[in-house]
Formats: C-alpha cells, structure tokens, sequence
C-alpha cells in the first residue's frame, strides 16, 4: 500500500485502487469497531429508527425512539395504532406525518405479509411502507450480517469528495461503484466508516480537512481545500 509519504503531493497519479486501498487501510485501523448510533434492540426496533432517521439526525430519532417502543414494543402493536397514537410521539422528527403513516403501514404489511417478522432480503424489505433501497441495505447488513452498502447523503457526500467514487449523480451509482470496489466482507462496516466521516469530519459545509487522516488519498482535499494546507496545516 502506497505511505502517506509517497502519496502526498502527488494524488493526482494514485490509482482508483490505491486510494481504495489507503482508505480502507485508514479506517481499519483508526475505526475498528465502526457501527450505527441508532439504539435498538432487534430488527423491528432498527427497522423503525432508520425509517424515522431519513432527513433527521440520529442523535433526534433516539429522543423519541424509547417511549415509542416502550407504547409499541412489537410489530402487532404498532399495526393497530390510530394515527393519533403515534405522530405525537415523534411530532419532533422531520415528515413525522408521512412517517407515522409509513410505520403504521410497514406494521401491518409484517403482520399481514411476513409473520410479523422482518424480512431478511432486499426485495421484500422494499416492499414495505417507508422502507427504500438506502434502509433495505442498512437492515441486511447490520440485522442480518450480509454484504450491503446504504447510501445516505453522507455516504454519498464522502465517496465522491475522497474520490472512491467518479461522477456518480444517484444514490445507486455511488453504491454500485463502492460495492465494485470494497471487498465484500467490509461492506457493511464501510457504510459506517462513511457514515460517521462524514458526520464528524468531512462535514457538508465545512469539512475538517486539518484532523482528517485521509488527506494524503483525498481528490477533494488536493483540489478545492488546497487553502487549508496555506493556513496553518503543516504536513506529518
């Protein structure tokens, strides 16, 4: 694997594979255990906190999430919760409306459609009421242990800034390309690395280039943020 001293300086003649390989190499190292901040305890649990985690902060969803679960502990519960039950419990997350309506509707296709399980495969966690691509790939590889990788806005963000990912414009794109790319045992905790990058380092408005360790690899850092290395970033 390239040093960050050969590396540096010159990003513009890495490889595609040789970041991959840095990245990867980064994070194994410096975020071993890597994992969703969500709190559950089983799949129905995960299940509901991702659904109400889309456009909303984890730190928010588990505000609401234990008296939720403490009302509407089980699938057969929730499935036969009036509106008026539920949305005031989580009236603080975004679209709570559209996603009371999606969890009382994902409740009742468990109890209907699966036994009251969830299911353990992307084609029927689809099917389910405020359930996309994104929360399908988070419950099968977080609940259920198969390689997956969910892209969220951070996810995304990440991918193409570092340059794991190349004019990719969906969701879809990137994930395909990352999947091509990481090995399949590390897909699941490579979607938290990202994740969690992206949440405390390589923020939306102002990343922070000077405490990411994966400068040496980053094409966004060689480029729009060479500033930052002008302003008091000294080289390691």
């Amino acid at each position: 694997m390239p040093t960050s001293r050969q590396v540096r300086g010159k990003e513009g003649l890495m490889t595609k594979k040789e970041r991959y390989t840095f990245v990867i190499d980064w994070f194994q190292k410096n975020m071993p255990d890597a994992e969703t901040e969500l709190h559950y305890t089983d799949p129905y649990e995960l299940l509901v906190a991702v659904i109400l985690s889309a456009q909303c902060t984890d730190k928010r969803v588990n505000m609401v999430t234990p008296t939720l679960f403490q009302k509407f502990p089980s699938p057969e519960s929730l499935a036969t919760a009036k509106f008026e039950d539920v949305e005031p419990l989580i009236r603080s997350v975004t679209f709570a409306n559209n996603k009371t309506r999606h969890l009382i509707g994902m409740a009742k296709m468990l109890m209907e459609q699966f036994h009251g399980e969830v299911p353990d495969n992307m084609e029927d966690l689809v099917k389910l009421p405020g359930v996309g691509r994104k929360t399908a790939n988070v419950i099968v590889s977080v609940v259920f242990h198969q390689p997956g990788m969910a892209v969220d806005t951070h996810v995304f963000r990440v991918a193409a800034r570092i340059g794991l990912t190349t004019n990719a414009k969906t969701p879809l794109q990137t994930e395909q390309q990352l999947v091509a790319n990481i090995p399949k045992d590390l897909l699941a905790i490579a979607h938290h690395w990202l994740i969690l990058h992206g949440r405390y380092i390589c923020a939306a408005r102002r990343p922070k280039c000077e405490e990411c360790g994966l400068r040496p690899a980053c094409k966004f850092y060689h480029s729009d943020m060479r500033y930052i290395a002008a302003a008091n970033l000294e080289e390691e």
